[in-house]
């Protein structure tokens, strides 16, 4: 393929066999960080920014903004930059350095807020800092991931149609829930066609998308303080997960697998693992992995980082290769809910 701009490359489906992961079933993942932005939000980032254009929302005279953990923001600046369009990027702290830098090298302009929003995240206060500069500045426009209905049909469109057509349709699919866009977009495509799959959201803790209670997160990429406009909870199944856990798999798997996964491909793996005695012996278990693991390295894959925050048990955990078929000994029925916990 020779395409005219790097963010056309980003629809190539790659698939991964886990050998072994549990021992009942087959667990694949799909590797949605090959391509120049490094993760899925490619896909939404060039669906939003298009949809945008063709609704007649961009004008030369138009700057974007947005807030994101990380990967959208990279996502949007390799968009943005190819097409020539100014955007800033609202990120907090627990955005990676290296995301950031990416960001600034391809030119948006990026801003870190530092206040905690009531429910502990930084989601709230992100969305406000946007909301005031809107006030002021009205050439801005906020694409807004968080309610944009071309968040879930990106996916719909590209990452549902993709598994189905070079995947297959598989048994179960766990899919990482942050905005929300890939799940939405997911559900609405399987069950158009009337798939058997079941599929199960995979969120973290402290996260209030699924109802919990809010707490405070390290790991970017899944979870919100503040649950966004496009989720629908109708009924499917749900997972939560604790960092502890998300750590301990990213780096068994990395060991194992010379795999080097990023912080939501592991939370989507330890629920794999979570409810694996419940899954049919020869189901075929997929995983979408959001991105690679380059940017989580010094904070998921650093001693020190995991040390200041969990303690030495999850590094103990990790060093004594646990399981990863050790399962958890909860159901989970239609519409169910389970936990990952350490």
């Amino acid at each position: 393929m020779i395409a005219d701009y790097p963010f056309e490359l980003s629809n190539g489906p790659a698939f991964v066999r886990l050998d072994g992961f549990q021992p009942e079933f087959e667990t694949f993942v799909k590797l949605e960080g090959l391509n120049p932005a490094g993760s899925i939000k490619l896909t939404t980032a060039r669906e939003m920014v298009e949809s945008a254009e063709a609704n007649g929302i961009l004008h030369p005279a138009v700057r974007l903004i947005e807030s994101t953990s990380g990967n959208l923001g990279v996502a949007l600046a390799t968009v943005c930059a190819a097409k020539g369009i100014p955007v800033t990027l609202v990120t907090d702290p627990n955005t990676s350095p290296r995301s950031v830098r990416y960001m600034q090298t391809l030119g948006a302009q990026v801003v870190t807020v530092t206040d905690r929003d009531r429910n502990g995240g930084f989601l709230q206060t992100r969305i406000d800092y946007i909301t005031h500069r809107l006030a002021a500045e009205p050439e801005l426009v906020w694409l807004n991931q968080y309610a944009s209905p071309a968040n879930p049909r990106a996916h719909r469109k590209i990452t549902a149609t993709q598994i189905v057509e070079e995947f297959g349709i598989p048994d179960w699919l766990f899919i990482g829930v942050g905005t929300s866009g890939t799940l939405m977009g997911c559900l609405e495509h399987f069950r158009s066609i009337d798939a058997p799959t079941r599929i199960v959201g995979v969120d973290a803790t402290g996260s209030v998308t699924f109802g919990g209670p809010a707490g405070p997160r390290w790991i970017p990429g899944l979870g919100t303080s503040r649950r966004p406009e496009i989720f629908h909870d109708d009924g499917f199944d749900k997972c939560v997960v604790e960092e502890p856990e998300t750590i301990r798999v990213c780096r068994q798997v990395a060991r194992r697998y010379g795999l080097l996964l990023g912080g939501s491909s592991g939370t989507t793996l330890a629920a794999v693992e979570a409810i694996g005695s419940r899954i049919a012996p020869g189901s075929r278990v997929l995983a979408i992995s959001p991105d690679l693991g380059d940017r989580y390295l010094e904070t998921v894959y650093d001693d020190d980082w995991v040390l200041a925050r969990f303690g030495p048990n999850v590094l103990e955990r990790v060093g004594a290769g646990q399981d990863f078929a050790r399962g958890l000994p909860r159901q989970l029925t239609p519409g169910g809910f389970c936990s990952a916990s350490s």
